[in-house]
C-alpha cells in the first residue's frame, strides 16, 4: 500500500482483481453463455428468430439503459456497496431465468438480470481505478480486461457443456455459486471508495429516458416498425437535451466529455462492440444450425479467444502505456475485421480446424491487442472523480452498440421468422452479417487511428 493505494503485485491487489473479475465476469458471461443455448431454448419455448433476439436483447437493454445510473450510485454511496447489491440482484434474477416456464417470463427475467449487471459492472472497473496506484492501473485494467474477456469467451463453451449435460436452464443457474463466492471475497478484501464531491439529486428522469429510448429503437429494429424507431429517437434526443440542461448533476455530466480522447474512444467502442455483438450472437448458432456442430463443440469454438486474451491482454495494456494506445488499438481492430471476413466462409460442411479454429484465433489476437488499451484509455482520459461515470459511459456505449447491432443486423441480413431452423437460409444471412461486421470493424479502426493521438496513459 502507498497512501491507501494498492500495488498490482500485492496480495491485496490479487484479491481485488479476483472479486472484480468474477463479479463483472458473470455479467459478461451471461452476455455470451446464453447464445449457444438459443436453439435449445427456442425449441423448448417455441420461440422464433425475434424471440431469440429478445432473449439476448432484454438483458442488454436494461444493462445499457441503467449502467450509467449504476456508476453514479457507486460514486455516491460507495462502489463496493453498490457492486455487492448488483451481484446479489443478478443472482436472484438468474434463478428466475432458470425457472422460467415460458418465453415471456424468461425475457422479463433477462431484463431483471440486466438491472443487476448495470449495478455491478461499472463498479468493478471503478473499484480498480480508485484502488490501485496510478502507475499500476494500466496493468491492472489489462488483467481485468483479459480475465473478463475470458469470462465472455468461455461462456459459449460452458453453455454448450451445460446444454448437453443438463439442459439450457443451467446456463443461468450456474451463476448462483459464483455470485456467492464474489460476495464473500468482496466483503472481506475489497476497500470501499466513493466520490466525496458527489451530491444533489439523482437524474432518475434521465435514466428512464435512456432506457425508454433504447427500448423503442430496439423494438423498432427487431420488428421492422417505424413508429417505435421514431419514438425511441425522440426520447434519445430528449435525454441528450436533459443531460446538457442538468449538468453537472445530470446522469452523464457534460464535463466528462471535456477530454477529446474520452469522446473519441467511446466512438470507437460503439462501432467495435456492435460488430462483436453480432459475432457472439450468430457464430455459435451458425455452427449448430448450418455446420452440424453439437452445442459443446460449437461453444468450444471460442476457446482460442479465451486463451489469447488471458495470455496477452495485460501485455497489451503495458505496451499501450509505453507507446500509446493508438497503434495497438488500430492494429487489433483491423485484425478483427480480417477475422470476420474469414468467418464469413463458415457454412454447411465446415470443419473445425481450418474453417473455425483459425479465424476465431485471429479474432482473439485482435481483441487481445485492442480491448485492454481501449479500456485503460477511456478511464485515464476522464478525471478520477468521474471514475464510476466514465466506466458507466463506456460500458453503456459498448452494450448499446451490441444491442442495436443484434437488433438491426439479423433482419438486414435476412434472418427473420424461423430462419434458425433452415441451414441454407441461416448460412446466407450469417455471411451477410459477417461482411457487415467486418466493415464496421474497419470503420472503428480508422476512427481510432485518426482521433486517438494523445497518450493519456503516461499521466500521473
Amino acid at each position: 500500500m502507498n497512501d491507501g493505494r494498492i500495488r498490482f503485485a500485492s496480495p491485496a491487489g490479487r484479491w481485488v482483481l479476483l472479486a472484480t473479475v468474477l463479479g463483472s465476469g458473470i455479467a459478461l458471461l451471461d452476455g455470451t453463455v446464453v447464445n449457444v443455448a438459443l436453439p435449445a431454448l427456442g425449441a423448448d419455448l417455441d420461440a422464433g428468430m425475434a424471440g431469440l433476439q429478445w432473449t439476448v436483447n432484454a438483458y442488454t437493454l436494461t444493462l445499457a439503459g441503467l449502467i450509467l445510473l449504476g456508476g453514479a450510485l457507486g460514486d455516491r454511496y460507495g462502489r463496493r456497496r453498490v457492486f455487492l447489491i448488483g451481484v446479489v440482484w443478478f443472482a436472484l434474477a438468474s434463478a428466475l431465468c432458470g425457472l422460467a416456464p415460458d418465453l415471456e417470463t424468461l425475457v422479463a427475467a433477462r431484463a431483471l438480470q440486466g438491472v443487476g449487471g448495470a449495478l455491478l459492472t461499472p463498479g468493478s472497473l471503478a473499484i480498480i481505478q480508485a484502488s490501485f496506484e496510478p502507475g499500476d492501473r494500466p496493468r491492472a485494467i489489462g488483467a481485468w480486461s483479459g480475465l473478463g474477456g475470458v469470462a465472455a469467451a468461455v461462456g459459449p463453451l460452458l453453455g454448450g457443456w451445460l446444454v448437453d449435460a443438463a439442459g439450457w436452464r443451467w446456463v443461468f443457474l450456474i451463476n448462483l455459486p459464483v455470485a456467492a463466492l464474489v460476495v464473500a471475497v468482496t466483503v472481506r478484501h475489497v476497500p470501499e471508495s466513493r466520490d466525496a464531491s458527489a451530491g444533489g439529486r439523482f437524474d432518475v428522469l434521465g435514466a428512464v429516458l435512456a432506457a425508454a429510448a433504447l427500448a423503442g429503437i430496439t423494438y423498432g429494429l427487431i420488428d421492422l416498425l417505424p413508429l417505435p424507431l421514431i419514438l425511441g429517437a425522440a426520447l434519445g434526443a430528449a435525454f441528450a437535451w436533459l443531460q446538457v440542461r442538468r449538468s453537472p448533476q445530470a446522469l452523464v455530466p457534460v464535463g466528462v466529455f471535456a477530454s477529446r480522447v474520452f469522446t473519441a474512444v467511446n466512438a470507437v467502442t460503439f462501432v467495435m462492440y456492435a460488430a462483436m455483438g453480432v459475432v457472439f450472437f450468430l457464430l455459435v448458432v451458425q455452427l449448430q444450425v448450418s455446420s452440424g456442430f453439437s452445442p459443446l463443440l460449437a461453444g468450444s469454438a471460442m476457446i482460442p479467444v479465451t486463451v489469447l486474451m488471458l495470455l496477452l491482454s495485460s501485455h497489451a495494456g503495458e505496451l499501450a502505456r509505453r507507446i500509446g494506445p493508438r497503434l495497438p488499438m488500430t492494429a487489433g481492430i483491423l485484425v478483427c475485421a480480417a477475422a470476420l471476413l474469414w468467418m464469413a466462409r463458415i457454412g454447411e460442411g465446415s470443419g473445425y480446424a481450418v474453417d473455425v479454429l483459425l479465424p476465431v484465433s485471429l479474432f482473439g489476437l485482435g481483441l487481445s491487442a485492442a480491448v485492454a488499451p481501449l479500456t485503460a484509455t477511456v478511464l485515464a482520459a476522464a478525471e478520477e472523480r468521474y471514475a464510476g461515470v466514465a466506466s458507466g459511459v463506456n460500458n453503456a456505449v459498448a452494450r448499446t452498440g451490441s444491442l442495436l447491432a443484434v437488433a438491426a443486423i439479423p433482419p438486414l441480413a435476412g434472418l427473420t421468422g424461423d430462419a434458425f431452423t433452415s441451414p441454407a437460409v441461416f448460412t446466407a444471412g450469417f455471411r451477410t452479417a459477417m461482411l457487415i461486421g467486418a466493415a464496421m470493424m474497419a470503420v472503428s479502426a480508422l476512427a481510432a487511428f485518426v482521433t486517438i493521438r494523445e497518450n493519456v496513459l503516461t499521466a500521473p
